[in-house]
């Protein structure tokens, strides 16, 4: 599966400004769906909000592109021109953490650590 579509939030649910979705193994499935979520303000519930979002999801894409995983964060790993480093934002998802590799091009290398922190 592509990212394309599923990872497109900010277009099919109110509150989210921007997302990235990315891979990683899944005991049952081989692949899961694992969702980095930028709201535009801060969610009253988040539970709440992560259950509207694979709702969603699954309405307007179908249950194949529901997210296993959404975590909620300030920002995306993006470099210099903007783009998105999606190999780090795997190696969150799949729990590999000890070795991201090159970071130098981030824009914000901070949200590295957040990510890190707050992954699920």
């Amino acid at each position: 599966m592509q990212t394309g579509g599923s990872g497109r939030f900010n277009y099919y649910q109110d509150g989210v400004a921007e997302s990235a979705v990315v891979g990683y193994p899944h005991g049952i499935k081989g692949q899961g769906i694992y969702a980095y979520i930028i709201t535009e303000t801060k969610p009253d519930d988040p539970e709440m909000f992560r259950k509207d979002i694979a709702a969603t999801v699954t309405r307007v894409i179908g249950s194949i592109a529901r997210p296993d995983k959404v975590q909620f964060v300030s920002g995306l790993l993006k470099t210099r021109s903007g783009k998105i480093m999606r190999r780090i934002l795997r190696k969150v998802a799949e729990g590999d953490t000890t070795n991201l590799g090159d970071t130098s091009t981030l824009l914000d290398p901070a949200i590295v650590d957040e990510i890190k922190d707050g992954a699920l």
